[in-house]
């Protein structure tokens, strides 16, 4: 079994019900079991797109999948709760990323492992820094976070992953 976490977020609709939406539909797939979550957090919209705040939020599981197809779970879970792919860094009703798998680098057309961006982003090293306080190949998480710029809104909600 391998270990690995996941960003998730989610911008259009109820933003809630779309991450545990994402959470329920992981702990359904075979060879997928969640271990724990972050807190959920609302953050500004990261890039050039103007739009809506994000509720976002880190998890850790354990899969037997290996990466692609874990990328491939993904993607169905983004699709079912009405992910559309038109503009890049858009608004979205549910965006799921691989951000470690192990302690391996994957370097695809379709799939990077550590997430390439991730250590440019309050609103995954914020709540990742929850699970884990350091990182294969990105080292300490508080490091990073200290050497950010300002990045926006990044509060704790109340929002639970059960209703």
């Amino acid at each position: 079994m391998s270990i690995a976490y996941l960003s998730l977020g989610s911008n259009m609709g109820d933003r809630g019900a779309n991450l545990r939406f994402a959470l329920k539909s992981l702990y359904e797939r075979d060879g997928i079991q969640p271990l724990r979550g972050s807190a959920i957090y609302e953050t500004s919209a990261w890039g050039p797109v103007k739009q809506d705040n994000f509720l976002n939020a880190c998890i850790e599981l354990e899969t037997s999948l290996p990466p692609d197809e874990l990328l491939t779970v993904c993607q169905e879970i983004e699709l079912a709760a009405g992910r559309t792919r038109e503009v890049r860094w858009g608004p979205r009703t549910l965006d799921i990323d691989i951000l470690l798998y192990d302690d391996i680098s994957v370097a695809t057309p379709r799939l990077t492992i550590p997430h390439p961006r991730m250590k440019d982003r309050m609103f995954v090293l914020v709540p990742l820094m929850e699970l884990e306080e350091t990182v294969p190949v990105l080292g300490s998480l508080a490091d990073l976070l200290e050497s950010l710029p300002p990045q926006g809104l990044i509060v704790r909600t109340d929002e639970q992953w059960q209703d």
